[in-house]
């Protein structure tokens, strides 16, 4: 079993969007107003998905919501660590946590909202898995 999507309420959906794109290399693959008011995108690959979702009104009174940041953390994996690193740096964000363990290495980095991403790598004698 495979997870499909990971559903988050954000201050600005689209912002949030924009930012994941540029680190992960993602596309769009919906974007609309959600069923319950707000806006959502779903942002991701032709696989997986994280679907952002913004509550009606304000980026302000979207970031006081006691929905916003109701996960610990969404891991993605990658192929390239340092790439991805770099490009988390790029959107001027400092990464932490930085570790190599067997088999594979992870870093960590907080979205604006405050949405925690763990970005791991698996190797096995240096080849991506």
């Amino acid at each position: 079993m495979n997870v499909e999507h990971v559903n988050v309420t954000v201050a600005d959906c689209r912002a949030t969007a924009e930012l994941l794109m540029t680190i992960f290399d993602w596309h769009i693959r919906w974007e609309g107003d959600s069923l319950l008011g707000g806006r959502t995108v779903h942002v991701g690959t032709d696989d997986t998905y994280v679907a952002l979702y913004t509550p009606p009104g304000t980026p302000e009174a979207a970031a006081n919501t006691d929905r916003l940041n109701g996960l610990q953390h969404i891991g993605v994996l990658v192929e390239d660590l340092d790439a991805v690193e770099e490009r988390v740096r790029a959107a001027g964000i400092e990464p932490y946590s930085q570790m190599t363990y067997d088999p594979g290495s992870r870093f960590y980095f907080n979205d604006r909202d405050g949405v925690e991403y763990e970005v791991v790598s698996y190797t096995w004698d240096g080849v991506y898995v």
